[in-house]
């Protein structure tokens, strides 16, 4: 019996065995699905954290942990871990091995989104993840003006556009009260980054000093800037400096003289290491996913297995028919082998769609939280691998039942039943 045969046999039997193969069918999409998403989230966070497309080298900030500067001045996740002088800013602006240095004074918030006070060299002369560029009808804020920038992110979830008006709220979590009376006109939305940028907002650093009801310590003791009166450099403080280096050998130089030789601040260099550091001390979380997916997909298999093998002793007169029509033993055994692969093969192509909701889910949350943004449809191995693994596992599921048929007695068989 040749192919088209075997595909008829394969073909009658799904549609006869129609329930089981629609459950079994879901469960290899579930596990297929479950597989891609938790490699594709896996791989595509991890660029995105340690790829270093933030567009920074490093980061300066107040003495303490790495991870935490990087992830309050980076990401945008975690509490300032203090301040910095603005001399420190200041020698770095004017070190060699530094091509640019952007502060960042932080510490206040719009609608739960974070305000961050900087300089103009943001938006002209770093990098960024793309370049930050201004989205037609807008500009960038006048250094000593009261207005803001927003990103794409910011001005999608709260609808602010340009021309508008914010009131920054005291702290990062926005509470009732603790609105500052400054306002701020949006004169320009970000064009998207995917990267945390895009849930910031963005103010002139002089507005930060100035904000009613902000005192600065630069000297260790409150100073409250007077209006019309130029604040004193020594009494400036930043939350961090952003830095783009000329080569690397000025961070391997920064980090010896700031992290192992000084003690008033913290390098954070390279800016990815951070971040890979913590992917590593949190990875067995990774491998807890990689092993219940593992865990998933054998269940699943083992479900192909048992519904074909359950399905042989009523399938016996079957098979025994076949045989005394032509059909050879090897037929038989390749007909169970490809319905086998058939189911699975189905369920690596449900797997797919079932793939697209579990990232589509996650694309959200990530977004929200973080504003990074998952591709659904970025090239990965895992998008081929699993399913080809898939069918392959389908087809070894299937060779124990294929015996089973294999070994059917056909005169036995063939013997009327009443």
């Amino acid at each position: 019996m040749r192919g088209p045969g075997l595909l008829l046999i394969v073909r009658r039997s799904l549609r006869q065995h129609a329930l089981s193969t629609a459950g079994t069918v879901l469960s290899g999409a579930l596990a297929c699905g479950r597989v891609m998403a938790v490699f594709a989230i896996k791989r595509q966070s991890y660029d995105a954290f340690t790829g270093g497309a933030q567009g920074c080298d490093a980061g300066l900030g107040a003495r303490g942990s790495q991870l935490q500067l990087v992830l309050n001045a980076v990401v945008h996740l975690e509490t300032s871990p203090g301040n910095i002088p603005w001399q420190l800013y200041k020698s770095m602006e004017e070190d060699p091995g530094v091509e640019l240095a952007v502060p960042y004074a932080m510490g206040d918030s719009y609608e739960g989104f974070r305000i961050i006070g900087t300089t103009t060299d943001l938006f002209t002369r770093f990098p960024g993840p793309g370049g930050l560029r201004v989205e037609e009808g807008g500009r960038i804020f006048t250094a000593e003006a009261q207005e803001a920038l927003v990103g794409s992110g910011v001005a999608q979830r709260t609808g602010v556009q340009v021309g508008e008006h914010l009131t920054p709220s005291h702290g990062l979590v926005e509470m009732e009260g603790k609105e500052h009376d400054d306002e701020y006109t949006v004169v320009g939305v970000l064009a998207p980054t995917n990267s945390p940028l895009d849930r910031l907002v963005f103010i002139p650093i002089e507005g930060v000093f100035r904000m009613d009801g902000h005192v600065l310590r630069g000297t260790g003791r409150n100073y409250r800037p007077d209006d019309g009166v130029e604040i004193p450099d020594e009494h400036r403080e930043v939350s961090a400096v952003m830095l783009k280096l000329a080569d690397p050998q000025a961070g391997f130089f920064l980090d010896q003289a700031i992290n192992r030789q000084g003690t008033r601040a913290t390098l954070a260099w390279p800016i990815g290491r951070s971040m890979a550091d913590l992917f590593e001390k949190i990875g067995w979380v990774n491998r807890v996913l990689e092993l219940v997916a593992y865990f998933v997909v054998v269940v699943a298999e083992g479900t192909i297995l048992a519904s074909l093998y359950n399905t042989m002793h009523e399938r016996r007169r079957e098979f025994a028919i076949l045989r005394s029509l032509g059909a050879r033993r090897r037929t038989v055994f390749s007909a169970i082998v490809l319905e086998a692969t058939t189911i699975t093969a189905l369920g690596a192509v449900a797997g797919c769609a079932v793939y697209a909701v579990i990232l589509g889910v996650a694309f959200g949350i990530v977004r929200e939280q973080t504003g990074v943004v998952l591709e659904v449809f970025k090239p990965d191995p895992a998008l081929w691998l699993t399913p080809l693994g898939m069918v392959l596992l389908g087809a070894l599921a299937g060779l124990l039942p294929a015996m089973k048929a294999y070994r059917t007695d056909v005169a036995g068989n063939l013997t009327p039943t009443s």
